[in-house]
């Protein structure tokens, strides 16, 4: 069983240990730059009900050998699994679902690595170590939400099965060849919704790198802002947290402005790897048709294929994406709760819920704009 070391902070530990453990489909989310601009931003800490428990297990010489990105949380927002309800349920019965153990990467549902190494990981053991963890620490149990991978078959751990829309590059050489695999309707529809763009007078850009100075994330972070407070709330992420992405992660960002004649009027924030391209976060000052096709997927499947990368994650949920080329893929969480009657209470509704979400895959795949012929 793996013995675990609870990290207070990320920078508890030096940044090239850190990364040193990462797998290489790590993906830019999980490096140390990433997690360590949550936390010193102020966008992730106990205040903001996830208290960094970042875990560790040392080799032989004292080295680190394994690292899992984990939280103490005192609530649920942010997680994109929702697990509100069995929240309820302990609260129906006197008990404390809170606090519990996550393990992921705050405010971003992208599936990718939970336990980092570079050698291979004994998953049954790594299991029952986040179980004796929890029990140690008086937690309710653990979380582990978006791996790429699975846990070993016979873990005591239910697995959750979720979806997202995904869009694969089929080595499209160019966005008119990748129209060309739609349906006549569809690919009109959607040449009707990029004309529209120019027909508004709105101008749209790409920029990575130097390209985006501290005053682009000023304006992104107005749009970023302005939509949550459309909706009455608050946004999760400081200022600080992209302004120290962009001093130490530019390379992997990519930034999507639109512009009107009183000036930027929307944008779209997104990161990149060798592989793939993640959409994240979405704003805009005034509201035009088609505007947040146009800068947060169609934007961004230009780049992929500019770029050869061979996915793009737009960000979870939406089943406007379907009719835009982007197909249902599985996704998976897994839960471990220390009291037995609601652990198998939540095995048997996982299962339930798997048949639904299998059901419900299969007819937004029926969907998909593509030719049948």
């Amino acid at each position: 069983m793996h013995e675990f070391i609870a990290l207070p902070a990320i920078n508890a530990i030096p940044k090239d240990q850190w990364d040193a453990v990462l797998p290489a489909n790590a993906g830019p989310f999980l490096r140390y730059d990433f997690l360590h601009a949550l936390e010193s931003s102020g966008s992730v800490s106990a205040d903001t009900g996830w208290t960094p428990c970042h875990l560790i297990s040392l080799d032989d010489t004292g080295a680190p050998c394994l690292a899992l990105p984990a939280y103490i949380k005192d609530h649920s927002y942010g997680e994109y699994v929702f697990d509100w309800q069995w929240a309820e349920a302990y609260a129906s019965y006197g008990m404390q679902y809170y606090p519990k153990l996550l393990i992921g990467v705050p405010f971003t549902p992208v599936p990718g690595p939970r336990w980092l190494s570079t050698n291979s990981v004994d998953r049954e053991s790594l299991a029952q170590g986040l179980s004796e963890f929890c029990t140690s620490k008086g937690l309710s149990g653990w979380h582990m939400n978006f791996p790429a991978e699975e846990l070993a078959p016979n873990t005591d751990a239910s697995e959750r099965k979720g979806c997202q829309f995904i869009w694969r590059n089929n080595d499209f050489r160019s966005f008119d060849e990748f129209l060309a695999t739609f349906a006549s309707r569809k690919r009109k529809n959607l040449l009707k919704e990029r004309r529209r763009i120019s027909e508004q007078g709105i101008k749209v850009s790409r920029l990575q790198g130097e390209r985006i100075t501290p005053e682009m994330i000023d304006i992104f972070y107005h749009c970023y802002c302005d939509t949550y407070y459309r909706r009455r709330s608050h946004p999760y992420l400081t200022p600080s947290f992209f302004h120290q992405l962009r001093e130490t992660m530019a390379d992997s960002m990519m930034l999507v402005l639109a512009e009107d004649e009183e000036g930027p009027c929307a944008a779209a924030l997104c990161f990149f790897d060798d592989n793939a391209l993640y959409g994240r976060y979405w704003g805009c000052l005034r509201d035009y048709d088609a505007l947040h096709f146009e800068a947060c997927y169609y934007q961004g499947i230009e780049f992929c294929i500019e770029k050869n990368l061979g996915m793009f994650n737009p960000g979870t949920q939406g089943e406007h994406k379907i009719s835009r080329g982007f197909a249902p893929e599985f996704t998976r969480s897994y839960h471990w709760l220390a009291h037995p009657e609601f652990h198998d209470a939540i095995g048997r509704f996982t299962r339930e819920e798997a048949a639904y979400i299998e059901e419900y895959a299969t007819a937004a795949s029926e969907r998909l704009p593509f030719r049948r012929d």
